[in-house]
């Protein structure tokens, strides 16, 4: 008798922590051009703070043995925040960037089983976010299916599958590590389907 297929949270859930941090990191990797937009816009925030926090996780990836402050980056991390009295969408895109790298630092610095959830969920809530903007549909069942059948929201979808997929079949050695990496990257397309300039 064939197993029954395994849904996507399950199988988030059985990979090993460092397998788990390597599907958060390309996602963040993606949404990190949602961050620097919002910076280009406002002049708030650091991106080239967040990019080298997101560098030393992919480096404890690589080099098991680097010893890495997950501790210190997490305050830098905190202190990268858009302002708590802006609360325009495209801030709190940005604060998506900073709540999901939160998650990530978290698993490096200790044990937070929900954090791949998390991170997941944090992705595909912007793009549903950002569907229900640009769409404009006051009917909330429509909306729904408009979000669901929606173009980026297929794209996250198959792009969280595919990461998590280069995740499981991988023993996560440097290149696999750098083929998952460049598939986060995305070419520089964020989940929102924006780039930064």
């Amino acid at each position: 008798m064939s197993q029954p297929k395994r849904g996507f949270h399950e199988r988030l859930q059985a990979l090993t922590p460092r397998q788990q941090q390597a599907f958060m990191a390309a996602l963040c990797e993606r949404m990190l051009p949602n961050y620097t937009l919002y910076t280009q816009m406002t002049g708030a925030g650091d991106p080239a703070g967040l990019r080298a926090i997101l560098d030393l996780v992919w480096e404890q990836l690589v080099v098991r043995e680097a010893r890495i402050d997950f501790e210190r980056q997490a305050e830098k991390l905190a202190e990268l925040e858009p302002p708590g009295d802006d609360d325009s969408f495209g801030a709190r895109r940005a604060l998506e960037v900073v709540v999901a790298l939160t998650s990530l630092l978290d698993t490096l610095r200790g044990d937070s089983p929900e954090a791949v959830l998390e991170v997941s969920r944090i992705s595909k809530a912007g793009v549903r976010a950002f569907v229900e903007m640009t769409e404009g549909e006051e009917d909330a069942s429509r909306l729904a299916k408009l979000v669901r059948e929606h173009p980026l929201m297929a794209d996250e979808n198959d792009f969280q599958d595919a990461v998590l997929e280069a995740a499981e079949t991988q023993q996560l050695d440097r290149d696999a590590l750098k083929a998952l990496r460049r598939l986060g990257r995305n070419e520089g397309v964020s989940n929102l389907g924006l780039e930064a300039g």
